[in-house]
C-alpha cells in the first residue's frame, strides 16, 4: 500500500512525525509532500497568483511552498502521477478539527482534495484543552490509537468524493474511552474573538481568536464525543447540494 502524508501545520510540524510513525507501521511505501510552512485555515485555497517552489528533504519526502491542497496537487499530479497513492493521511494536526472546523481547515481540505482525486483520504487531529499552548502539545492519544483506527476505516471501501475526519481526545492514550463514529456537530461562533493592538509604528492591527464556543444541544455529535474522552470518527461528503430546497427553489423559479 502507497501512503501520502501532508498536513496543515508545516513539513517540520511535530505532528507530521506522529503521523509517519503511524504511516510506517501501515506501509514501508510512504511518501510526505506538505507545505513548507504552516497554514492552519487555509481551507481549500489553491494558489494561482505566484509560482510554487519545491523542495526535497529525503527520498519520498517532499515540501511545497503552498497550501495543503496544493501539496496534494503536486503529490497527485507531479511526483506520483506514474504510481498515485492508494490512501492519503492528513495531519496530525495540532488542534481540533470539530463541527464547521472543517470548513477553514487546511487538515480537512487536503483530505477533501484526495477525495475528489478518488483516493481515499482521512484527516486525522489531536484536540488539545489548554489555550496558548503554542507547541507544546501532546500528542499521545493519536500516537497510541491512530493505526488502529486507520486499520478500521480503510476495511470498508469509501463511497466516491468522501472522506474521514478523525479527533482524538485531548487526554492520556489510556485514559481514552474508545471510538465513537458520529455526526458533525455546530457550534455558536458569536462569541468569536478580535484581539486588536497597536504595533511598534502606532498602526492598528487585528488578530482572530475563537472566544468560548457553545456546543450542540444534541448530544451525538464529534464536539461531545471528544468532551466526553472518546475518539471521534466522522465520515463527511463533498456533494455540498441542500436536496431537501431542490424542490422548493425550482417551483419558485416556476412561478415565474
Amino acid at each position: 500500500m502507497r501512503i501520502l502524508l501532508t498536513n496543515d501545520d508545516g513539513v517540520h510540524a511535530p505532528g507530521l512525525a506522529v503521523l509517519l510513525d503511524i504511516a510506517r507501521a501501515l506501509s514501508d511505501d510512504v511518501w510526505i509532500v506538505a507545505p513548507s510552512e504552516e497554514q492552519s485555515g487555509a481551507g481549500h485555497s489553491l494558489t494561482i497568483t505566484r509560482p510554487l517552489r519545491m523542495q526535497q528533504h529525503g527520498p519520498q519526502h517532499y515540501s511545497v511552498t503552498g497550501t495543503p491542497t496544493d501539496a496534494v496537487m503536486m503529490a497527485v499530479a507531479k511526483l506520483m502521477k506514474d504510481t498515485p497513492p492508494d490512501l492519503i493521511l492528513s495531519g496530525v494536526n495540532r488542534g481540533a478539527n470539530l463541527g464547521e472546523d472543517v470548513t477553514y481547515s487546511g487538515t480537512v481540505s487536503a483530505a477533501m482534495e484526495g477525495a475528489l482525486a478518488g483516493i481515499p483520504s482521512i484527516a486525522l487531529s489531536q484536540v488539545y484543552a489548554k489555550e496558548g499552548a503554542g507547541l507544546d502539545v501532546s500528542f499521545d492519544a493519536a500516537a497510541r490509537w491512530g493505526e488502529q483506527v486507520i486499520r478500521k476505516i480503510i476495511r470498508q471501501p469509501m463511497p466516491p468524493r468522501t472522506l474521514v475526519n478523525v479527533n482524538f481526545p485531548a487526554i492520556a492514550a489510556d485514559q481514552v474511552r474508545g471510538v465513537k463514529v458520529v455526526n458533525q456537530g455546530f457550534r455558536d461562533y458569536g462569541r468569536l474573538k478580535i484581539v486588536t493592538n497597536t504595533d511598534p509604528r502606532g498602526f492598528d492591527y487585528h488578530w482572530f481568536g475563537l472566544g468560548a464556543a457553545e456546543q450542540s444541544p444534541a448530544h451525538s455529535t464529534d464536539l461531545e464525543a471528544v468532551a466526553d474522552g472518546h475518539i471521534a470518527v466522522t465520515p463527511l461528503h463533498l456533494d455540498l447540494t441542500h436536496h431537501q430546497s431542490i424542490a422548493a427553489l425550482t417551483a419558485t423559479f416556476a412561478a415565474d
